[in-house]
């Protein structure tokens, strides 16, 4: 039992890794071994919940800013959070974690020898969040998404073993690419958040201004940016599929999938006719497992 008002961190806890089933591909599937599993959703754990903190979506009554040690009047600073946050993983790696999630991150970092890198790289994009809501060129936003999608795939390699430069340099244009797709698929829950991830300069190159975002459904300029940066999202895509055919195995397909989420995303915006502001168009299961098939066999 709880008290009114309180969450139980392992309540907290699992919450957080329910939001795995809501990704474009499953992000630990029960093909992988079974240590892969519980390390990458334990990697899983930490990118999901700095994301909540930076959205503000933490679960209700605080328990994750006391588990941080963040006082209630600093439940509702993200930017509060964000540091509490950090000096938490810094405890990953030097001391014992406050946070069920992070004290979940410990053997997983041990065992596979991960760096703090890559974790601060995805806390450094939430407080960018806070802090920059309009980004002016494509550029700006490649550097945005070097902190906060790059970093996953990099620990996935790691995670598994697997990383080389190249490698790194492909997965770095596969998480680009679906940062992209995402930003895509939630330009009326982004612009909601006061936050607009499609960059100025294409906007003002297709006569788009903001409140043509703000309607139910896009006109034919807003539709016409959308498949633009769709298509730098599907070229992007296709750069980093190589990745799939370097490795074997069970990680090929685990690759594959992400790969093929994408690209399942991308249809499904062409389906709508890249009218994105109903909201997300999402694939089925029946076309991403059609575009697994397709990365799979090297095909585009």
């Amino acid at each position: 039992m709880t008290e009114t008002g309180t969450t139980r961190p392992g309540v907290t806890e699992r919450g957080t890794l329910d939001k795995a089933a809501a990704e474009n591909f499953p992000v630990a599937p029960f093909f992988l071994p079974k240590d892969w599993r519980t390390d990458l959703m334990a990697v899983y754990g930490f990118a999901r919940l700095v994301d909540d903190i930076g959205d503000g979506d933490l679960a209700p009554g605080g328990a994750d800013a006391r588990l941080l040690g963040a006082s209630p009047e600093q439940a509702e600073d993200r930017l509060v959070l964000l540091d509490a946050f950090e000096a938490d993983l810094h405890r990953v790696f030097s001391g014992e974690p406050r946070h069920p999630l992070l004290r979940r991150l410990r053997p997983t970092v041990r065992r596979r020898a991960l760096t703090p890198e890559p974790f601060l790289g995805l806390i450094a994009a939430n407080r960018q969040d806070q802090l920059v809501t309009r980004y002016e060129t494509y550029d700006d936003l490649l550097a945005y998404c070097e902190l906060s999608a790059n970093p996953v795939g990099r620990l996935v390699l790691a995670v598994t073993g697997t990383s080389t430069p190249e490698r790194v340099r492909l997965s770095d244009a596969i998480c680009t690419a679906l940062q992209i797709v995402e930003h895509l698929q939630d330009v009326a829950e982004d612009l909601g958040r006061d936050r607009i991830y499609l960059p100025a300069a294409d906007m003002k190159r297709f006569h788009v201004q903001e409140v043509d975002l703000a309607t139910k459904t896009a006109g034919a300029s807003v539709r016409a940016l959308v498949a633009y940066e769709a298509q730098r999202a599907r070229e992007l895509l296709n750069e980093g599929a190589p990745l799939v055919g370097s490795v074997h195995g069970r990680l090929k397909l685990l690759l594959a999938g992400f790969v093929a989420g994408g690209r399942a995303a991308l249809r499904a915006i062409a389906a709508a006719e890249h009218d994105v502001l109903p909201g997300p168009p999402k694939p089925g299961k029946l076309q991403l497992l059609r575009e697994v098939g397709v990365t799979l066999r090297g095909e585009r």
